[in-house]
């Protein structure tokens, strides 16, 4: 598995211009929940910009609960009133986009509740996808390649053995702007990878002794290096 971050051909600008475009198309149209709306690609003929941009946006305002997209299907306005609908957009369009420093503490509180869970939660399956993805990480840096991306994997796996699908997502959101911020900072220089080989292995024995508690001081071990490496970098 491989972890692809699309190239932003459009700015954080024009992606809130598709947002709030899509919020003007439901109120113009009148559109009920369970209504459904045009194309990506009608959508994207429509603002005049690329299909990508506009899947980025319907996912925005999906992970918000906003829209729901159906396989084979399309994407359909969410059970939800327009008076809430019109709030939360106009809320989604005042965030900020999260630093580097905020991601890693959000990253940080979010994984030492998931280990937690995966240790008691986990199944064999799961359990192996940990370990495969641990190998991974360990090989890469053994070889002296760059290993963000498994080392992401590992986490996401956990995450996916917490059993809580919210979770998962969230842990799915971010992970692309992690591994650009860790490209952009150099976070994974070769000492930390090093060590980071033996606090993975400590982690995954925790969690395969579905020892709860341990697994959360071992997850601890190993975010205390990055969390001070982050308080360190200087805008």
């Amino acid at each position: 598995m491989k972890i692809e971050i699309l190239p932003k051909n459009e700015n954080d600008a024009i992606q809130k211009e598709i947002i709030s475009k899509i919020r003007d198309y439901i109120n113009y149209k009148n559109l009920e929940p369970g209504d459904k709306l045009p194309s990506e690609r009608k959508l994207s003929e429509n603002f005049g910009v690329s299909r990508s941009s506009v899947r980025e946006a319907i996912q925005t305002l999906e992970f918000y609960g906003l829209l729901k997209s159906k396989p084979q299907s399309g994407t359909f306005v969410a059970d939800i009133g327009s008076v809430a609908l019109n709030g939360m957009i106009s809320d989604i369009l005042r965030l900020e986009k999260p630093d580097f420093k905020s991601l890693v503490e959000t990253r940080i509180l979010l994984e030492l509740k998931t280990v937690r869970l995966a240790a008691l939660r986990r199944s064999k399956e799961e359990l192996k996808e940990i370990e495969e993805a641990l190998e991974a990480y360990a090989t890469k840096v053994m070889s002296g390649e760059d290993a963000v991306q498994e080392d992401l994997l590992f986490h996401l796996a956990i995450a996916k053995a917490s059993g809580n699908s919210t979770i998962n997502t969230f842990m799915l959101t971010i992970t692309p702007e992690i591994i650009t911020n860790f490209t952009k900072y150099h976070v994974c220089d070769k000492n930390i990878a090093f060590i980071g080989i033996q606090e993975h292995r400590d982690i995954y024995e925790a969690i395969k002794k579905q020892d709860p508690q341990l697994a959360k001081e071992k997850m601890k071990v190993h975010f205390k290096m990055l969390y001070q490496y982050c308080y360190n970098i200087k805008d």
